[in-house]
């Protein structure tokens, strides 16, 4: 699916979500996460470790829900693919660099800044991942 002008827009000024999974039972499971489109993909991170990666594992559907500061907001119904392979720092870095509007230069990461190099380490040792998400359905007030 193809997402529309407006939804393009409202994702690339609104990075604020919360990611809804399906829990082993069926019952769905939020977290907060931010998002962003990087290359005209809508992407999100990850670690190897989370009970969300192991939930997308077993079942990738998804759904987001993206806000802004006041009332308007875009429901995102997706597939998710997990993007961990050996570039998923590189990845990362691009993910982040786009959601903090840092084209170059440091990176704020946990209340402190790291320079690239140090980011990209630090995505290794965490086990980043990226999340990817195929829109199939959207609604929303925006």
């Amino acid at each position: 699916m193809s997402l529309s002008d407006q939804d393009l827009d409202f994702l690339t000024h609104n990075h604020s979500a919360a990611m809804i999974t399906v829990g082993h039972d069926g019952t769905p499971k939020a977290a907060r996460v931010g998002v962003a489109l990087v290359d005209g993909k809508l992407w999100s991170s990850g670690t190897a470790d989370r009970v969300r990666t192991r939930r997308l594992r077993r079942d990738p559907r998804c759904t987001l829900f993206v806000y802004e500061t006041g009332f308007a907001w875009l429901a995102l119904e997706t597939s998710v693919t997990i993007l961990d392979g050996p570039d998923a720092a590189e990845r990362s870095l691009r993910l982040f660099r786009v959601m903090q509007d840092q084209p170059t230069g440091p990176l704020r990461w946990y209340g402190g800044e790291l320079a690239e190099d140090e980011f990209l380490r630090m995505m290794v040792d965490e086990s980043r991942l990226i999340y990817e998400f195929e829109v199939h359905h959207t609604y929303g007030l925006h």
